[in-house]
């Protein structure tokens, strides 16, 4: 069991939580993501905590393959008044909030997010491990290489596990240098990796408990499902929820999902087994 302290909430992590995405972005890789204003945003996350969502991931920056970075300024108008509205009212919620820039998750906290998502573990910009230490908040670090712009021309590995695990060790280490009490580690499922280092890292995903820190996933409608079935994102839940079964059946503790009641649906049925 772990436990988060979300800005004095604890979230107790008995068994598996999710975690649903809502993206206040014209170009993320799923259309079905994507909810620009502010009654599209309150009516996804109304869904999504009735489906059982146990933390709302907020983003305002796409970060799929060969995606171009915004400014932290364009962001924070994408995400500011978004988590403003959804904690005020949606006052119980968890919200996180899918940032790489120390400013935008100082000021996303500040209206409200209690969970920094990091996808470039600080490798964007270093200074947001002082900001996730100084605002106490649990801070979400991913396994990555590059950026997403460039992040497929790194996808080379002599054994990815291990190096993904040598990876997490350090940066933990980092993370609590900069005074980081609760860090969730996530191995960055397509952030400079081809579908089968995806595939093994799933397989090995056990070896990621090593360091003691919950593990989140997140391969909702990924391209390692619809390119090896030869689908698109819209066809790939039935391929997510197989990929969900595997990661949960081999230590996953948070899945980052589109669709929120199929992976509570998937949780009771894993953790009854």
């Amino acid at each position: 069991m772990y436990t988060l302290n979300c800005k004095g909430r604890l979230l107790v992590i008995d068994k598996p939580l999710v975690m649903g995405i809502i993206n206040t972005t014209p170009d993320s890789f799923y259309e079905g993501s994507r909810f620009m204003g502010e009654s599209r945003v309150l009516n996804q996350a109304e869904q999504m905590l009735k489906a059982g969502a146990d933390i709302l991931d907020i983003g305002g920056q796409s970060t799929r393959p060969n995606s171009s970075a915004i400014s932290a300024e364009e962001e924070l108008q994408r995400v500011t008044g978004a988590i403003e509205s959804l904690h005020y009212n949606f006052p119980e919620a968890v919200i996180s909030i899918d940032t790489y820039y120390a400013r935008v998750a100082a000021e996303a906290v500040a209206a409200g997010a209690s969970i920094i998502n990091d996808i470039s573990a600080a490798l964007v910009d270093p200074a947001i491990l002082s900001t996730a230490g100084a605002l106490k908040v649990p801070y979400v670090c991913s396994h990555i290489k590059g950026t997403p712009a460039t992040m497929q021309q790194h996808a080379t590995y002599e054994n990815v596990t291990r190096e993904v695990l040598d990876f997490f060790i350090q940066k933990i280490a980092d993370c609590h240098q900069a005074g980081i009490t609760d860090i969730i580690i996530d191995p960055g499922f397509g952030f400079a990796k081809t579908p089968a280092h995806n595939f093994t890292l799933l397989k090995e995903l056990a070896t990621l408990k090593m360091p003691g820190k919950p593990i989140l996933v997140g391969l909702s409608r990924k391209s390692t499902v619809y390119k090896t079935l030869g689908i698109t994102a819209a066809e790939a839940l039935n391929g997510t929820t197989v990929l969900n079964t595997i990661a949960l059946l081999n230590g996953a503790n948070i899945i980052r999902v589109h669709d929120v009641k199929e992976a509570k649906e998937t949780i009771t049925l894993v953790c009854g087994l």
